[in-house]
């Protein structure tokens, strides 16, 4: 006999908008194209997260080369902390997947726009602190949905219950 087994819920943490600078390309490699996106600032917003994105994170980018579908992937690796309105810190590892077509993905690189929903952006956040109120994030899934802007990121974090 097979246990009933929960169907797990999102719940809504907070929306970011993280500003972001002009990318660094390091070039194509064997793995794809590098990019580093220094992160600014930013905000965090909801019912469970409140704070600000302090300067000096980044989001790690490798475009890999195209499977000749027309589509173009990107694995994505943000860092950076966010100070919690009550002053608590916590580092966020937000690691994932951007895809569009080709042309859409080209558009983002050169600093355009492309609106979200022609595009799949995904992540699975990951949290670290030494603060007790914030000590669940360390025990929980996590998962965001994002869209990309010339200057900023904006995502949407979500609690796996």
């Amino acid at each position: 006999m097979t246990a009933a087994l929960p169907t797990p819920a999102l719940e809504r943490v907070a929306d970011f908008e993280i500003a972001v600078a002009p990318a660094t390309d390091l070039g194509a490699g064997p793995l794809g194209q590098r990019r580093v996106i220094p992160i600014l600032s930013g905000t965090a917003s909801g019912p469970l997260l409140n704070g600000r994105i302090l300067p000096g994170g980044a989001d790690f980018q490798l475009i890999r080369p195209g499977s000749g579908d027309g589509w173009s992937t990107a694995d994505i690796e943000a860092r950076y902390v966010l100070e919690t309105d009550d002053g608590a810190l916590i580092y966020i590892v937000n690691a994932g997947v951007r895809s569009g077509t080709e042309a859409d993905i080209a558009q983002l690189n050169a600093g355009g726009t492309v609106d979200p929903s022609r595009l799949y952006f995904r992540t699975a956040p990951r949290f670290e602190t030494a603060a007790p109120a914030y000590l669940w994030l360390m025990r929980h899934t996590f998962v965001a949905t994002g869209a990309r802007y010339p200057d900023r990121v904006v995502l949407r974090y979500f609690v796996v219950r």
